[in-house]
């Protein structure tokens, strides 16, 4: 017999329910706990004086930042034609002077690029940065090389130009964060912008340090040689930029084999540049 389903019943094989309307709650209606009542004139001042604050960091942050910018070109501007008195490698280093027994206040005098052989600064390019002239601040065939070895297991040595070196040496401190890195950025861009490529390598020769309390052309010749730095011949400037790299270690004065054999390698590149005449690529 075939059953007949009535209307009064709930549907076959479902469970029975209610089906009064006034049990049926739409999920719009449906309460929900800790609601904001966004008519509140409390809440609508809690959310503007919130919005407030974060607009006003943002300003203050803006406002910094343009700040930071503005002086510091205004800074790199200026030392185009205005000789550095100082710079931030030497104040740290006069800074650090009372705890460390062996160092004194840093010797430094400002030589113009005519007074300097251009030896020195043929040097530091062979040793540091050869293709100097032709880049805006960064090598990135340096840098690819660089990354390259490393894969391959070596060490990771650095690939800074000259500009970057100034940009650290003028301005910042020593270090490896990627906020002195950032910055070393952006003032090496500014070096090239503003200055021409002559100007970066004179302020390079000034303030690089050639020994544990000597920075600049000046001092190193005088203290190392005892002789002005017109006076530097070609071993001499190389023997000078050999300890670049780690000038508290590597002594000029008292140099080690390796330091010998850098000197070597320099001499060799200075040759293989062409002499002084490389020069020419950056003089203004």
């Amino acid at each position: 017999m075939e059953y007949e389903h009535r209307p009064d019943e709930p549907p076959v094989g479902r469970p029975e329910y209610d089906r009064g309307a006034q049990d049926i709650v739409s999920a719009d209606e449906a309460p929900v706990e800790n609601a904001v009542d966004l008519s509140d004139p409390a809440v609508h001042r809690r959310f503007r004086g919130r919005a407030g604050v974060a607009r006003f960091t943002l300003r203050v942050a803006a406002w910094l930042l343009a700040g930071f910018v503005m002086l510091s070109l205004a800074v790199v501007l200026a030392l185009r034609w205005v000789d550095p008195p100082t710079s931030a490698f030497m104040i740290r280093h006069n800074l650090l002077a009372d705890s460390h027994p062996d160092w004194t206040p840093a010797v430094y005098r400002w030589t113009d690029w005519g007074d300097i052989s251009p030896k020195l600064p043929l040097a530091v390019m062979a040793s540091e940065d050869q293709r100097f002239p032709y880049h805006w601040g960064f090598d990135f065939q340096a840098i690819s090389k660089a990354l390259a070895e490393y894969r391959q297991g070596d060490d990771l040595r650095g690939a800074s130009t000259i500009s970057q070196q100034v940009a650290k040496n003028l301005f910042l401190w020593p270090g490896r964060s990627y906020l002195r890195k950032g910055l070393e950025a952006y003032f090496t861009a500014l070096l090239e912008l503003c200055w021409p490529k002559q100007r970066i390598l004179e302020v390079y020769v000034n303030i690089a340090q050639f020994g544990p309390n000597t920075f600049g052309a000046a001092a190193a010749s005088r203290r190392i040689f005892h002789e002005p730095p017109t006076a530097l011949n070609a071993p001499e400037a190389a023997l000078l930029a050999a300890v670049l790299p780690n000038p508290y270690e590597l002594h000029a004065g008292r140099p080690s084999a390796y330091v010998h054999d850098r000197q070597q390698w320099i001499l060799q590149q200075m040759w293989r540049l062409g002499g002084v005449t490389y020069l020419d690529q950056v003089k203004e």
